[in-house]
């Protein structure tokens, strides 16, 4: 039997494949269970009309991603935490408070999407990937500094003021490990 697929049949094929099965298995459960369709000229037809608005629709959406992964690239996110003399912090920063951050400035990102491999567990720069599109990854700079009187949790656009945070905690960085403290995860960049 021939059959046209209408979704991802795992071990058989993609959506749009067309393929030949037995004919219990496309009678008694492809077909049934909505998973494909008789393989006739206006079944085809469909299926392609459907498979051009989806390409039309991924590449919309990856022209999108685009835009944001250029959005990210500019912006710094700057987060305070306390932190011992040594820069470790007295817990960590999560890929949860990174998209906290971004979403009280208006940018919703969800949290699974933030590729943080481990939590931050020290002071310093980083730039943490962020997957806008299946084949889009943007970078944004994440700064952790240490905590003084008030928290400090904010999303700036990179300029001067930033670069200049930035040199500073490298230095910071660089002070500690010439002390011969080690910062575990720190990866200045």
């Amino acid at each position: 039997m021939e059959l046209i697929l209408v979704g991802d049949v795992e071990h058989l094929g993609r959506r749009g494949d067309v393929v030949r099965v037995a004919n219990g298995y496309g009678r008694n459960y492809l077909l049934p269970k909505g998973l494909a369709l008789l393989s006739t000229p206006a079944n085809r037809k469909l299926v392609e009309s459907q498979r051009l608005a989806q390409a039309r629709r991924e590449a919309k959406h990856k022209a999108e991603a685009e835009l944001l992964a250029e959005e990210f690239s500019r912006h710094h996110a700057v987060l305070s935490r306390r932190a011992g003399d040594t820069g470790v912090l007295f817990g960590s920063v999560t890929s949860r408070d990174v998209s906290d951050l971004l979403s009280a400035n208006g940018i919703e990102v969800d949290r699974r999407k933030i590729l943080l491999e481990h939590p931050i567990k020290s002071i310093g720069n980083y730039r943490l990937d962020i997957r806008c599109h299946a084949e889009v990854t943007a970078q944004l700079l994440v700064s952790i500094v240490p905590e003084e009187d008030d928290p400090v949790e904010r999303l700036k656009k990179q300029d001067d003021e930033s670069n200049r945070l930035v040199a500073e905690l490298e230095f910071l960085v660089d002070e500690m490990k010439a002390a011969g403290i080690e910062t575990p995860d720190s990866d200045s960049g």
